[in-house]
């Protein structure tokens, strides 16, 4: 099992643990973007979080324990987006809010983004672990509203093209991200309207032949 990972802190006030930790998350982001996990220090990262690098360590233990954090806060963030809406009724018009959530997340953490899949690579096995088994279970709930989508007759595809689908629908948000350079003409309203667009036409199109699929 890849359970949530246990981070040390020698302080036992949760609500300043998880203030005290949100700063260095903050703080950490702007540093790994701009400088690369490896090339930050702790000592940095306490000084961008605006507190000195004994303080840090009463709240974790390692340099990787931030980077967790860092992506541990993007799902708990998708999670509490989409928990206001009813997945367990799948319909169009779900998916489509659903597109609409997780989509203006990924606007409102580029930069966490960014770094989760240009730095997750250096966190500890089982660590690491956990993120991939989390993004899985992100992708699910996208396989999970077009599976029942495809049961109402609303897209038209098969089961397997229903999980190819779903993590297109997921990646597909990540662009915004990652190619923000480029998309400067685009507002996220664009985006999100015009992505939902192509993506929907595109599953409740004519079947076409093409060799291979």
């Amino acid at each position: 099992m890849n359970e949530k990972r246990a981070i040390q802190s020698s302080v036992k006030d949760e609500t300043l643990i998880e203030k005290r930790r949100a700063q260095m998350i903050r703080g950490a982001v702007t540093l790994f973007k701009e400088k690369g996990f490896h090339r930050t220090t702790t000592r940095e990262i306490a000084k961008a979080a605006g507190f000195s690098i004994g303080t840090l360590y009463e709240y974790i233990r390692t340099k990787e324990d931030v980077l967790y954090l860092v992506c541990d806060s993007i799902y708990d963030e998708v999670h509490s987006r989409l928990a206001t809406i009813d997945m367990e009724n799948g319909s169009l018009e779900v998916l489509i809010t659903a597109l609409e959530h997780y989509y203006g997340l990924i606007d409102d953490m580029q930069d966490e983004f960014v770094v989760m899949y240009q730095e997750s690579k250096s966190l500890p096995k089982d660590a690491l672990q956990y993120v991939l088994k989390k993004e899985t279970e992100m992708v699910s709930l996208f396989e999970r509203l077009l599976t029942e989508c495809a049961e109402r007759g609303q897209v038209d595809l098969t089961p397997k093209e229903i999980v190819l689908a779903s993590h297109h629908l997921f990646v597909q948000g990540q662009m915004w991200a990652f190619r923000r350079w480029a998309l400067r003409d685009f507002t996220i309203q664009e985006f999100i309207a015009m992505q939902t667009k192509f993506l929907l036409q595109g599953m409740a199109g004519e079947k076409i032949s093409i060799s291979g699929g």
